[in-house]
């Protein structure tokens, strides 16, 4: 059920809607549950969040803006699809993945670079508190 929850908060986290998935993260850990497994979990439903917005720019692109810049498109499809990596900062990831779908930058691509930028966040977080957790 802990894992679930923290399934969850950090799906929701990494939508627009604003969560603690860290702190979440950080007390399944505290209550001695797989770290691998609290990793997998959190990298998953922070990634599918992560889709989600992405699936919002690219589905809501007619009503998003009637007009739209060649020169930012030309640079977001030059240099967007490696920003997904950086989709885990706070405050900047939900709209960097909404800009990345509104410019249908390519799916599989974006999705590694995202879950991989996310899974080494958690990873980070996991070493950096570990001394605080036992």
């Amino acid at each position: 059920m802990v894992l679930l929850s923290l399934f969850g908060i950090c799906f929701l986290s990494a939508t627009i809607v604003p969560f603690p998935s860290e702190v979440a993260f950080l007390y399944c850990l505290k209550l001695k549950e797989n770290a691998f497994a609290v990793i997998c979990i959190a990298s998953i439903g922070n990634s599918l969040g992560g889709s989600t917005n992405y699936f919002l720019g690219k589905f809501g692109r007619a009503k998003i803006a009637k007009k739209k810049s060649p020169k930012s498109e030309e640079l977001i499809k030059k240099f967007g699809t490696y920003a997904a990596f950086f989709s885990f900062i706070p405050f900047v990831g939900d709209p960097l993945m909404i800009a990345l779908g509104f410019y249908k930058t390519p799916l599989f691509l974006t999705f590694f670079l995202m879950t991989l930028g996310k899974t080494l966040r958690f990873v980070f977080i996991y070493y950096s508190a570990s001394f605080l957790i036992n």
